[in-house]
């Protein structure tokens, strides 16, 4: 895993991050808009899963698991919570790079992202056990977080928006039923392409329909799948009608150096809500623990 800037971090910070990071760390809103007022026993699984994903975006906090493939990475591991106002969240990630045998902490909090590592690897550091970065931001579009490639790209959406994904789907179907972490759920499934999304988006009537499917589509660009495919999706909706537990599936693709499409692996990604609106208070680390990127990129920097 390795830092990078972008954003408002000047161009002489950009390849120091990297440097920096690669040394510590080893290499809302969203789709649903309907407004059905029919019985639930008779919704269609379009309009359920349309119910679902505004309920869900209801929730003001969250405990969540994940489990899957990432592209890059192989089998990840992570658990998180996470707050919508203001927004903060922290994670315990394990299967990343050479931390795979231990959980890489990660925290977000006041625009700062804090990652626990070996600082030592960055020189004199007084046994200081935190890297701070920012700006940073997390739960956004593939084009507004900032993270510096700690966090791996799928797990930087916000679960509370990528939940609701499933509502830009020509086709929605019922699935099924199951117990999921002991809650009993409706199963749906459907296909979800970028080009079907455009159009879910175009269709919008008002802007905050628009706005709200701009979000989703954001998030669903933030997954990197191969241009032109398509992401399976599987979403299962609990008796209160909010989502207990999605999958998304695809294959996933980056432009290597030279502006080609290169294929970046599978994608197989579960995330299951643990708690809802639960209590969620996320500190920075002691200042005497932490180590200021900026700072220690500004100390390494030619003068003159």
């Amino acid at each position: 895993m390795r830092f990078s800037t972008a954003g408002s971090v000047r161009r002489r910070r950009a390849a120091a991050a990297t440097v920096v990071a690669a040394a510590l760390l080893g290499g809302t809103s969203g789709c649903g808009t309907a407004s059905d007022t029919a019985a639930e026993a008779d919704l269609t699984p379009a309009q359920s899963v349309s119910r679902a994903a505004r309920t869900t975006l209801g929730l003001t906090s969250l405990r969540y698991r994940v489990t899957g493939t990432l592209p890059g990475h192989g089998r990840v591991r992570a658990e998180a919570s996470m707050g919508v106002r203001p927004s903060v969240m922290r994670m315990k990630i394990t299967g990343l790079g050479k931390t795979e045998d231990k959980p890489l902490q990660i925290r977000f909090a006041g625009g700062a992202m804090y990652a626990e590592g070996d600082t030592a690897a960055l020189g004199d550091t007084v046994g200081k056990r935190w890297l701070k970065a920012e700006p940073a931001v997390w739960g956004r579009g593939a084009a507004y977080n900032q993270t510096y490639r700690v966090v791996p790209r799928q797990l930087e959406g916000s679960p509370l928006v990528q939940s609701t994904i499933l509502s830009g789907a020509e086709d929605i179907r019922e699935a099924g039923s199951g117990t999921v972490d002991g809650t009993p759920t409706t199963h749906y499934r459907g296909e979800v392409t970028g080009k079907g999304l455009r159009a879910y988006q175009s269709a919008a009537k008002g802007k905050k329909a628009h706005k709200l499917r701009t979000d989703c589509f954001d998030q669903f660009m933030a997954l990197g799948l191969k241009v032109g495919s398509a992401l399976t999706m599987d979403l299962w909706v609990d008796e209160d009608g909010r989502a207990k537990q999605f999958r998304m599936r695809g294959r996933t693709n980056s432009l290597d150096g030279k502006g080609r499409w290169v294929d970046t692996g599978p994608l197989d990604m579960t995330v299951t809500f643990l708690d809802l609106n639960p209590s969620v208070t996320v500190e920075p680390p002691a200042a005497g623990d932490t180590v200021d990127l900026a700072e220690l990129v500004d100390g390494a920097a030619p003068r003159g």
